[in-house]
């Protein structure tokens, strides 16, 4: 098979296509076809020897990725052989593995892909959108809010967005740059866009809307900050991330004399009653419904290294998608 395989840390350039040995399923497992690996922006930190969030630093060499798309093409022993050529998508986990045209993982990491949803899409949504769920779960928009996204035109931003909408909700996506406004503009006149690289944006939210009541943010620093500034009193401020490179900053006054709600996702989402599995299989169905749909840049998998510095460099709109096959 062929993969995309990190042998020193370093530039996206150190992300190189190899071949390697097919991959054997243990017993309990199945072997994965891939037709689509998800690409994290976590992925890009730990490309570069940066250790972050709940993952270590991997030993190299090392195949990235840990979302994949495709048909179950082997089975391992005691594993019901009706699995064999279903469409499924999975979350490897801890195990890293998927930028590659085989995966192979437990049977009870799969989910099914609904008939008339692409492999893309299925692989935005078991990580992606599980990790959306769980910010909406943490502080629930309502039809009264002024929900404000930030990244609104990343893979988490742009779910986001639809799920405030789905509560009727007024929403303001944010986000920067005119490629990504402009994306952002499609989604319809009852959203209002905002492109934060302009030095009146807040007030220009402020006026449209009065100012947020909700805002999810996954930037951070300076931009984060001016959201939170930006949030009326009250308000609820949910943190998913931080592109920019470090949280937002809070204060005491912030929570004491504007009576403002903060929350970070990350302890929450790995503390939740029942775990996350369940929120994978709630997004990947809802998408099935056309509840939401995921924004997509596909990538072929030997072009990884042209994933990781659009990514890195903000101009990849939405998830980006690796793909290797398959639709």
């Amino acid at each position: 098979m062929r993969a995309i395989r990190l042998h020193r840390f370093g530039p996206p350039t150190n992300l190189v296509l190899d071949d390697l040995p097919d991959l054997a399923p243990g017993p309990g497992q199945v072997r994965i076809a891939v037709a689509a690996s998800g690409v994290h922006l976590l992925d890009t930190a730990l490309r570069r020897g940066e250790a972050g969030g709940p993952l270590p630093l991997p030993a190299l060499p090392t195949v990235p990725g840990r979302e994949v798309a495709g048909t179950v093409d082997l089975v391992g022993a005691g594993v019901d052989g009706a699995w064999r050529g279903r469409r499924v998508v999975a979350h490897l986990g801890m195990v890293p593995g998927g930028y590659a045209e085989q995966a192979v993982t437990a049977v009870e990491s799969l989910y099914v892909v609904p008939e008339r949803m692409g492999f893309a899409d299925a692989v935005a949504l078991v990580g992606t959108g599980r990790t959306a769920l769980g910010v909406v779960e943490t502080e629930p928009p309502t039809a009264d809010d002024v929900v404000l996204v930030m990244s609104a035109a990343g893979g988490m931003g742009w779910l986001l967005v639809q799920a405030a909408r789905t509560v009727g909700a007024t929403v303001v996506a944010a986000a920067r740059g005119a490629h990504r406004t402009a994306r952002l503009g499609e989604l319809g006149a009852d959203v209002v866009v905002v492109d934060y690289d302009r030095p009146d944006w807040t007030d220009l939210v402020r006026a449209r809307t009065g100012g947020p009541t909700l805002v999810y943010d996954g930037v951070g620093g300076a931009v984060g900050r001016a959201a939170l500034e930006a949030t009326v009193a009250g308000g609820r401020f949910v943190m998913f991330g931080w592109s920019a490179g470090e949280p937002t900053r809070v204060g005491t006054a912030d929570l004491v004399g504007r009576s403002l709600t903060v929350g970070w996702l990350g302890q929450r989402l790995r503390d939740r009653p029942g775990g996350i599995a369940g929120l994978a299989a709630r997004s990947v169905e809802l998408g099935g419904r056309g509840w939401w749909r995921p924004l997509v840049s596909t990538y072929p998998l030997a072009q990884a290294a042209a994933a990781h510095a659009d990514l890195e460099g903000r101009r990849a709109l939405g998830k980006v998608v690796l793909t290797s096959g398959g639709r």
